[in-house]
């Protein structure tokens, strides 16, 4: 079998770390991977994380952990559901290690991981909390990250992985963040939304026929329930890109890299390009699809009836 640099974490040879609390056992499901970009002209810290982890009380944390960031000038969005934590939020490099620390103090977020990049201005207008019923919305609850996910395959071993011709690579984002760039050779389901990628599994693939399926999306989360929801359905060779597209960006040198376009992130930089630098889109002021910077002088698509210079 071909090697893909599977790391020891994967589900063939994973390894779950307890945590001590008095809840249930809790099961960490992220991973280390911190970088920066170092261009002096950043001055904000853009962290992104996540984790699945019974968190039956994560209602009562909403209020005291949005005055936390409120009071240190930090902006964004956190996701808390009965499953896990889901977030990305930007401020200065001491106020976000603040948030960190603050988090942490909760035992089932003693191991929480986070990933890093820089922005010259804050990307987010205000901070927000909210209560979900999935930090990750795939509409099916029995579809459990913590009991089985895909193994995890590093930016290294996942160029290998793109061209071995027995592999069926899969885009699992939205098909408007796929219009704007997207791995070689990489299927896109043309789904509008996460949920839809469930009848976009029974309706195209087949364990019998796809032996071998690998995943990938932004940053990660998607992938953990997308692979889970897989491996339940009887595919029996998942793999999914560890970080995501982000670490990918960070990690593999823009001469080696296989990705084509840019990077659609959920803030105001839009998109990344290699190295995590800022790319070059702007959003429609009408549907918040992604646009050429300069493409439209009234910040419209065409969907929208906006004009090209």
């Amino acid at each position: 079998m071909r090697a893909y640099n599977v790391p020891s974490n994967s589900r063939s040879s994973r390894s779950y770390k307890e945590t001590i609390s008095p809840l249930p056992a809790l099961y960490s499901l992220t991973f280390t991977c911190v970088f920066m970009n170092t261009s002096e002209s950043a001055s904000f810290l853009v962290a992104t994380f996540y984790k699945f982890v019974s968190l039956p009380d994560y209602e009562v944390w909403r209020d005291p952990l949005l005055q936390f960031c409120v009071d240190r000038h930090v902006k964004g969005t956190i996701l808390l559901a009965r499953e896990g934590i889901n977030g990305t939020i930007a401020g200065s490099p001491q106020a976000i290690e603040a948030v960190f620390g603050y988090l942490k103090q909760n035992p089932a977020l003693e191991d929480l991981s986070h990933r890093e990049s820089v922005a010259p201005s804050l990307p987010f207008e205000r901070m927000k909390v909210k209560l979900k019923s999935e930090i990750v919305t795939l509409g099916m609850p029995e579809v459990d990250p913590t009991q089985q996910v895909g193994q995890y395959v590093d930016p290294e071993g996942w160029n290998r992985l793109l061209q071995d011709p027995s592999v069926t690579v899969i885009d699992t984002r939205n098909d408007y963040e796929v219009q704007i760039g997207s791995f070689q050779g990489a299927i896109n389901p043309e789904t509008q939304s996460f949920r839809q990628f469930p009848e976009y599994v029974k309706s195209h693939l087949d364990p019998q026929v796809h032996d071998k399926v690998a995943l990938f999306c932004t940053g990660g989360i998607r992938c953990e329930k997308a692979t889970a929801l897989m491996l339940q359905w009887g595919f029996k060779e998942v793999y999914h890109l560890q970080g995501g597209i982000l670490n990918y960006l960070a990690s593999v040198p823009p001469e080696e890299s296989l990705w084509q376009g840019e990077c659609f992130v959920f803030d105001d930089r839009v998109a990344l390009q290699n190295g995590l630098e800022l790319g070059h889109y702007q959003l429609c002021s009408q549907c918040g699809n992604p646009i050429p910077l300069g493409d439209s002088p009234d910040l419209r698509c065409p969907n929208c009836g906006g004009s090209r210079e």
